[in-house]
């Protein structure tokens, strides 16, 4: 793709520059490094009780008691955060009026959306490596299996690129930075709780709404469990909204 490089590299710079990548870094270590520790915590406490009791010992799961609360939780934490990442991508260079200036460059939307993207998406891998140094402490001090660890991570990655898409694609709508945010968080909130209303409507809809769910997916891969299906529905909600987010950009291009 021509023009790939250039506006990669651009955008990783500015996002770096950025005040706003270290406040969310920041804020999502805190948090995420508070909710592992009390897991482990509550895990050590049930664990002294269960040295006493044979039959509670054996209900004892790192796996379920630690490390799938944990994901889950980075998640819930991603959902708030993540639009802050993506809400300037478009927005500010409508609002400076770079934008025009981009498409006088030889390099093509697809190119420059698929940048802006991977750029986005390279950022939040940064930030969510910063929780590993938590994993590889608990590696030394236990024996976790490291499949479902592995699976945890890969489902935040997809997950986070889903958010990352649909965030790329609220920042084409608007010239404000803020409202981008907006759009994408309650976007995102919508998908994810969309499957809380399956149990209201008819079977025949209940299964699409399902499948809609963004929740549902991340689920089996907090579980150790990597199902081809749940891959295949991320790559297909990036490359959905990215398409939106082109054919965003074509308009602009087309209106001048």
């Amino acid at each position: 793709m021509k023009g790939f490089w250039p506006v990669y590299r651009k955008e990783l710079y500015t996002l770096f520059a950025s005040p706003i990548f270290y406040v969310v870094a920041f804020t999502f270590l805190v948090i995420a490094g508070y909710f592992f520790y009390s897991a482990i915590a509550y895990f050590n406490l049930l664990s002294f009780q269960a040295s006493q009791n044979p039959f509670m010992a054996k209900q004892m799961n790192l796996l379920e008691m630690v490390l799938r609360p944990f994901f889950m939780d980075l998640s819930i934490v991603m959902l708030l955060l993540s639009p802050l990442l993506t809400m300037r991508l478009y927005a500010e260079e409508r609002k400076t009026g770079t934008l025009e200036l981009l498409f006088t460059y030889p390099i093509s939307d697809s190119a420059a959306v698929l940048a802006k993207f991977v750029a986005v998406v390279c950022v939040f891998a940064v930030i969510v490596a910063g929780t590993l140094p938590g994993i590889f402490l608990l590696s030394v001090i236990t024996n976790p299996s490291w499949k479902p660890i592995l699976c945890g991570y890969l489902g935040l990655l997809l997950l986070g690129s889903a958010f990352m898409a649909l965030g790329t694609f609220t920042s084409s709508l608007t010239q404000n930075q803020i409202i981008a945010a907006v759009l994408s968080f309650g976007a995102l909130l919508m998908f994810w709780v969309i499957g809380w209303v399956k149990t209201l409507v008819d079977p025949s809809a209940a299964g699409l709404i399902e499948y809609l769910s963004i929740t549902k997916h991340y689920d089996n891969f907090t579980k150790g469990i990597l199902d081809s299906r749940d891959t295949i529905y991320y790559i297909l909600f990036v490359v959905f909204f990215l398409f939106l987010t082109l054919r965003q950009m074509s308009s602009y291009r087309w209106r001048g």
